[in-house]
């Protein structure tokens, strides 16, 4: 039997589909909610807005993963490319028709939603497609192609905003999501349909339950893990999610035109940490030990301090804005390489047929804390006023304070894989 390596036909396809349309998602993703921030400059709303659309993409993690494990991937990728490019050109057709304001929220609302249920079967098909040996590095490939695609996706949104408006950049993206479905209709990924448990209800909510049963009881340091990583979203991501376009669009003096290139040039930053942490993920993926981590959160922390003291002292705008962009694309890079190790980890102790279901679960873990955390800091930014430097500083600290603890967590997961390594028949893959 030949080995299965990332270099494999139909893995170099979905890497290929997947740059498309992470450009396409990206570039509707950067354009819409500064388009509204634009149009309204309101933080609170540009924070509720955001936060509302990540409810649905949480709640859909779960039934994304059900289905991956139950439905052929290589369809529900087809099947979501092709909705996502319909529900760009319905929004197209609509502005100017009804409220912006309920409009942008429908559309940001479904298009995190189909991105909940599409980023499982992605997730899921790169053991399928990879021998175990290779699944860290599938894994840093697909988090590096999301990357490129993220990074070219706002540089160029933030062109193409401030030159000529929204709708081109909607042109685009439709023309993305719609070149990727044809691409994936080729893909060819292993599938064996599972045997079901009753009515879609019952057999959903069995899975569901198989795959919390596993991590809360067979592999209980995966919900700790997940723990980890949703409180660096809670504290960290959401606090660059919302500050970073607040504050350069809104607070550092530029003009408006000047603001949204430069928040799609620290976007391009952001995606490049992001690339950076996918390369430095594959290239150690040998030798990183999860035992490193907490000091990959304390690096994560301490890259947010940084944004904090440009606030403080006293700087030229761009000079803030500098320092702001590297310290979101130091993070950005630390935290995709602890979030691709988390997903490696699950890979090397899940069985093969729990996989899609327990990956979405950890991920709706990991982001459900998003939402309450873009939603608090919108307020936050609001009101905070000449003080923001305070809510980086303090968000910093407590990172710092729950990564110390992590330590004999992390210890943990070493010992598991390593046992899991010399005893691959355990668990009848």
């Amino acid at each position: 039997m030949s080995k299965k390596t990332i270099f494999s036909k139909d893995f170099i396809l979905v890497m290929t589909g997947q740059i498309i349309s992470i450009f396409g998602n990206q570039i509707v993703r950067y354009a819409l909610p500064l388009y509204l921030l634009n149009l309204t400059g309101s933080s609170v709303l540009f924070g509720t807005i955001l936060a509302v659309s990540f409810i649905p993409m949480l709640l859909l993690f779960p039934i994304g993963g059900i289905i991956a494990d139950r439905v052929n991937k290589r369809n529900i990728m087809v099947i979501l490319d092709f909705g996502t490019a319909i529900l760009i050109f319905l929004f197209y057709l609509l502005a100017g028709q009804m409220d912006i304001v309920v409009l942008m929220a429908i559309t940001m609302i479904v298009l995190y939603g189909i991105q909940g249920a599409y980023q499982p079967a992605v997730q899921a098909s790169v053991p399928v497609l990879v021998d175990a040996e290779h699944i860290m590095r599938g894994n840093s490939a697909v988090n590096l192609i999301n990357s490129l695609g993220s990074m070219a996706g706002p540089v160029i949104g933030g062109i193409l905003f401030s030159v000529f408006g929204l709708t081109p950049i909607l042109y685009v993206s439709i023309a993305c999501f719609f070149c990727s479905a044809v691409l994936e209709i080729f893909i060819r990924i292993p599938f064996k349909k599972s045997p079901s448990k009753g009515n879609i209800f019952v057999t959903g909510f069995a899975d569901l339950k198989a795959s919390f049963a596993f991590m809360l009881k067979t592999q209980p340091v995966l919900w700790k893990v997940s723990l980890v990583y949703a409180s660096v979203n809670l504290l960290l991501t959401s606090l660059i999610l919302i500050g970073l376009p607040v504050l350069i669009t809104q607070r550092l003096g530029f003009d408006t035109d000047t603001a949204n290139r430069l928040y799609g040039y620290a976007q391009g930053v952001i995606a490049a940490g992001a690339v950076l942490g996918g390369l430095l993920a594959g290239v150690l993926s040998r030798k990183l030990k999860a035992k490193t981590n907490p000091l990959i959160l304390i690096g994560c922390a301490l890259s947010v301090a940084l944004g904090g003291a440009a606030l403080q002292l006293p700087m030229a705008a761009i000079g803030v804005y500098i320092v702001l962009s590297v310290g979101a694309g130091l993070l950005t890079a630390l935290s995709t390489v602890f979030q691709i190790q988390i997903i490696s980890y699950i890979g090397i102790l899940t069985p093969k047929d729990l996989i899609g279901k327990v990956i979405s679960c950890v991920i709706c873990v990991c982001m459900c804390t998003n939402p309450l955390g873009q939603f608090i800091y919108g307020f936050v930014f609001e009101n905070i006023g000449g003080g923001a430097y305070l809510a980086f500083y303090a968000a910093a600290s407590i990172v710092i304070a729950i990564a110390v603890p992590t330590r004999r967590i992390f210890y943990g997961i070493d010992r598991l894989i390593a046992e899991r390594t010399k005893k691959p028949e355990l668990d009848g893959n």
